[in-house]
């Protein structure tokens, strides 16, 4: 009976200890999944400035990792001479080619305080920069480097510290355990059953710390507490980002400035051809539509002044070929008459009975008819010729053989791609425009002022300008928008388009540049100034590293 007692003791004593397993480890599960949510620090890391350079180092893996950029332009430096003075001495940094520079440090695994100078010279410029390395204790990489432990007791204690307190408690309640069932069963004077419930319950206390597919037992060395460089935003509303992230996102700044700058004004406008260099194909009369010999000309083929594109056949009613019949016939016994007065006229001139001016009438009088006559033949046989005004490309049309058109139909359009304008529309007084460009796809065309009109169309003044440069994938009709200066001045700091923003209320908004791997969003109030820039005229001081490029990539990072 009191063997029995044992043994529901001891059954019961190993479950106190199993869900301490269960709970600590099962198959395709993560034990510290709470501790993913949580983001790590950036490796230990300084950094220091002057007026040329940027510097952040980075202590890393037994080495030291140097970020070299330019001050204002945040662009990286490559192929600078960097010699740091360290703790250990001086040391030449190697160059990665792209502003990256490493230099070894082992004595960095050591928690402490470390002195840096750095000298940097690239071209003209040189400077000596000094900044300071601090390694908290949680970052040390080796923990077991001078410790005289054994290897089960530095596993233990990592076991135990990077777990908590639950599987201590586990295996000290199965030590206890088996303490309290060696005790019983020694009383029945079994010693053998001493030594198999102190050796078990422990051994399945340990057997909690793993599970299939994991190797608890062999030991880890802890990872630093913070070696993790992680773009994200920070709980004063900044944005840290790390300088490896930023050769990644092309970050680029600026110094702002203040300068006093023309108005400017945008006008909609569309691209028009050169009236002067251009012009349309029309029908006189409506008729049948037939191509050249060759065929109608395609769409982007170049003609000249005076070539034939199509001809038109115009129909003939019943009542028009008995017209034309009838006077056909008429003009024909018109002709016979003549021709016979003619004949006797010669005749006669020959022995002076009628006068040569009379006989030269004669002559004049049928050589008319006939020529009426002909005209009428070719009418009723020949088609209108359409034929191109000017020199250019065929930019519009596709007319097909035997199609009818109506009288003034525009069959082909002719335009000269190097010759094109813009026509403005202003909802203003029309001021005295200067500098006037267009952006189109990325790039500005440069505007020459060509006129206004005195006529409102749509109470609108149209103004138009002359396309002054590259003209390649420009495309009649298409619509721009038309920046031009007026002699109105305003003061501001002007900054590339690209670094506003819009913030979340849809508040215009640009990057500061804080600090080396910081920035600040900053609401700004702006003005249109060309097609490039706007002009800040409120939220921004000058002397401030305004970020011009990879702005709307900050915008994204939570």
């Amino acid at each position: 009976m009191r063997f029995r007692y044992s043994l529901l003791l001891i059954s019961a004593l190993v479950m106190l200890v199993v869900p301490s397993q269960r709970t600590l480890a099962h198959e395709g599960h993560d034990h510290d999944a709470a501790a993913k949510s949580v983001t790590l620090p950036a490796a230990p890391r300084a950094e220091a400035s002057s007026a040329a350079f940027e510097l952040v180092a980075v202590a890393r893996s037994g080495e030291i990792v140097v970020y070299l950029d330019g001050f204002q332009s945040n662009e990286p430096i490559p192929d600078a001479n960097v010699e740091i003075e360290a703790p250990q001495g001086s040391v030449q940094a190697s160059s990665a080619g792209d502003g990256t520079y490493r230099f070894p440090a082992p004595w960095i695994e050591i928690p402490g305080r470390y002195d840096f100078i750095a000298t940097v010279t690239k071209g003209g410029d040189a400077d000596i920069l000094t900044f300071t390395i601090e390694i908290p204790p949680s970052a040390q990489v080796n923990p077991a480097a001078g410790s005289s432990g054994s290897a089960l007791a530095l596993d233990l204690k990592g076991r135990m510290s990077s777990r908590g307190s639950p599987e201590l408690v586990a295996l000290l309640g199965a030590f206890l355990a088996g303490g309290f069932a060696g005790l019983f069963l020694a009383r029945r004077r079994r010693a053998a059953q001493v030594l198999i419930a102190a050796a078990i319950l422990p051994v399945l206390a340990l057997s909690a710390f793993a599970h299939e597919g994991e190797d608890h037992s062999a030991p880890q060395s802890p990872q630093p507490a913070g070696t993790r460089d992680v773009a994200q935003m920070l709980v004063d509303g900044s944005v840290f980002v790390p300088k490896s992230t930023q050769r990644i996102l092309a970050i680029r700044t600026i110094v702002s400035e203040p300068s006093v700058n023309r108005r400017t004004v945008e006008l909609p406008g569309r691209i028009i051809p050169d009236p002067n260099a251009s012009g349309f194909v029309q029908t006189v009369v409506g008729g049948r539509i037939s191509p050249p010999e060759g065929g109608f000309p395609r769409l982007g083929t170049r003609v000249k002044k005076g070539d034939v594109l199509a001809y038109v056949t115009p129909p003939m009613q019943a009542i028009d070929v008995s017209d034309m019949r009838q006077r056909q016939g008429e003009l024909d016994q018109q002709i016979a008459i003549v021709g016979r007065r003619l004949a006797r006229y010669e005749t006669l001139a020959l022995s002076g009975a009628v006068a040569r001016s009379q006989l030269e009438d004669t002559q004049l009088e049928l050589q008319g008819l006939k020529d009426r006559r002909s005209a009428l033949d070719k009418a009723k046989r020949e088609p209108e010729a359409l034929v191109a005004p000017v020199d250019g490309i065929v930019a519009d049309g596709a007319p097909v053989a035997g199609q009818v058109v109506q009288t003034n139909a525009v069959v082909f359009q002719i335009i000269d791609p190097t010759r094109l304008w813009i026509e403005a529309l202003s909802y203003d007084s029309v001021p005295i425009l200067q500098n006037a460009t267009a952006r189109i796809d990325g790039r500005d065309l440069r505007l020459v002022f060509r006129g206004a009109g005195f006529a409102d169309r749509n109470q609108s003044i149209p103004i138009h300008f002359a396309i002054d440069g590259d003209l390649s994938d420009v495309r009649v009709g298409r619509f721009v928008t038309v920046f031009a200066d007026t002699p109105d001045e305003q003061r501001g700091i002007a900054v590339p388009r690209a670094s506003i923003v819009r913030t979340t209320a849809g508040q215009d908004a640009i990057y500061e540049h804080v600090s080396a791997e910081r920035f600040e969003q900053r609401p700004v109030r702006i003005e249109p100034l060309d097609g490039q820039r706007v002009l800040i005229s409120q939220g921004l001081s000058p002397g401030k590293r305004v970020v011009v490029q990879g702005a709307e990539l900050l915008d994204h990072i939570r």
